[in-house]
């Protein structure tokens, strides 16, 4: 997330932040910091993991200055021609500031989900490439670069260096072993995290030991029950794979797996530009489709497993989204209308920070009381 001023102003602070509180990392550039939620099967718990480290964070701005946490996943009012280094020590931050620039200064999400079984996983990890697209649609918030309109709903995937330029389907996990050996040795990958793709298989001892999924390509949602509605779509999408043999692009496609990765990544592209109304061409037959329409056809399949499983309630914010529009596409509609980019900035950081307030609040003390 950034860090900045009620006005929309993007200031470095984490390697502040990273010194006073645990659970806080910093990133190459000082003016965003991540934080990770433990790895909880409740949704409620869930949600109160997001909030309670956004609260300590927002108190501890307070002791800095006016500082808050700012929506939106790229430099929205600037400045993208200067990095600002966290740790200017660090020879890796080194490597990526003089081969990425700014590109790489965005905020976003990464939702994990975990898989026992560790070829299930890599199946899982092929069916979420090829529709990755379809949650990055979902949560498209960066409209704005430079205080600019750039033409993208998701300018920050649309910039974003994706590392290596080419990732296949991993056909088994043996194959994502080999494959990421080999790109360690040219060089493709500095190390088993350079891997920056939408969607990447995890755990402790990469390439070896897998335990998760991991969706990178979210842009940032700073609505924690949107986050968790999201996250609910890819747990049952993932629940469908585990069940259903067939449910694999390398099983149930016309086309071959080079065909496949070319279909994601326009597809990605196309949903960078237009998001919830870009039109996409389908994995399994190459039909064309509306994403919103394609995540509607998805959720009518995996809301009975989710009703199943007992999350099928955290779901249901989907329909807003897809009935009002994500992020950007509200955003854009207030500049259509006439508001300047700071000000539609400033009231959704107003936004951001009472929404928190609230569901701390009304959902989170009781659960702590509990």
């Amino acid at each position: 997330m950034y860090t900045g001023t009620p006005q929309g102003n993007i200031v470095g602070l984490s390697d502040k932040i990273v010194k006073q509180l645990d659970l806080f990392v910093r990133e190459p550039d000082s003016r965003n910091v991540e934080y990770t939620t433990p790895p909880y099967r409740n949704y409620d718990r869930i949600l109160c993991a997001l909030l309670k480290p956004r609260q300590r964070l927002r108190n501890y701005l307070k002791t800095l200055g006016d500082y808050t946490i700012l929506p939106g996943s790229t430099l929205s009012l600037g400045n993208t021609d200067r990095f600002y280094r966290s740790d200017p020590n660090n020879p890796y931050h080194d490597y990526i500031e003089h081969t990425y620039g700014t590109d790489v200064v965005t905020a976003s999400i990464h939702i994990n989900i975990g898989v026992n079984d560790t070829e299930k996983l890599i199946q899982a990890c092929r069916l979420v490439r090829v529709e990755a697209p379809l949650f990055l649609a979902l949560s498209a918030s960066s409209p704005f670069l430079e205080g600019k309109v750039t033409g993208f709903h998701s300018t920050r995937w649309q910039m974003f260096p994706k590392t290596p330029s080419i990732v296949p389907l991993f056909s088994s996990h043996n194959h994502f072993i080999d494959w990421t050996k080999e790109q360690l040795t040219a060089g493709t990958m500095r190390n088993v995290r350079h891997l920056w793709s939408s969607v990447r298989p995890n755990g402790d001892n990469r390439p070896y030991n897998l335990n998760r999924l991991e969706l990178r390509i979210c842009d940032l949602i700073v609505d924690p029950i949107a986050l968790l509605a999201i996250t609910a779509l890819l747990e049952a999408r993932i629940a469908q794979v585990i069940n259903e043999e067939n449910l694999d692009p390398l099983k149930d496609s016309k086309f071959t797996q080079e065909d496949l990765v070319a279909i994601a990544d326009t597809n990605e592209l196309a949903v960078a530009h237009n998001s919830l109304d870009a039109e996409l061409q389908h994995w399994q037959d190459g039909r064309k489709i509306i994403a919103k329409d394609w995540i509607e056809e998805i959720y009518q399949e995996v809301f009975p497993i989710a009703k199943q499983q007992g999350y099928s309630c955290f779901l249901l914010p989907l329909k807003k989204i897809l009935r009002e529009g994500n992020q950007a596409q509200q955003w854009l509609n207030l500049y259509q209308q006439g508001q300047d980019i700071p000000s539609i900035l400033q009231e959704a950081i107003i936004k951001m920070a009472q929404q928190e307030k609230d569901l701390e609040s009304k959902l989170c003390q009781p659960i702590l009381v509990a």
